[in-house]
């Protein structure tokens, strides 16, 4: 009981030899900053992992998208249907090969 009653009454961080006391106290509550910092700092690259994957998620879908679109505009329909409009049709002939002697 008066183990319980001088530790209570902290008796150990007043003594002659309380130096080496203090200095655990100090090193422990320094771990403990480094800890509770080092799963802060994870805890801040988890979430923006998680950001950049929902982004990477809706980048992919953006192109997606536009692969499709453009899929779509080279069909042989699709070109020829823009060139009516501007009234330019297929060749009535087939094209000529040209070569070149050196």
């Amino acid at each position: 009981m008066n183990n319980l009653r001088s530790f209570l009454n902290i008796d150990f961080l007043v003594r002659e030899n309380a130096v080496k006391n203090w200095r655990m106290i100090l090193f422990l509550s320094f771990l403990a900053v480094i800890m509770i910092s080092s799963g802060h700092s994870a805890d801040k690259k988890i979430f923006k992992i998680a950001s950049l994957n929902g982004e990477i998620k809706a980048l992919k879908s953006d192109f997606i998208e536009g692969k499709k679109e453009l899929l779509r505009l080279k069909k042989e329909s699709s070109v020829t249907g823009k060139l009516k409009e501007k009234d330019v049709g297929p060749a009535s002939s087939p094209p000529i090969k040209i070569v070149l002697l050196k």
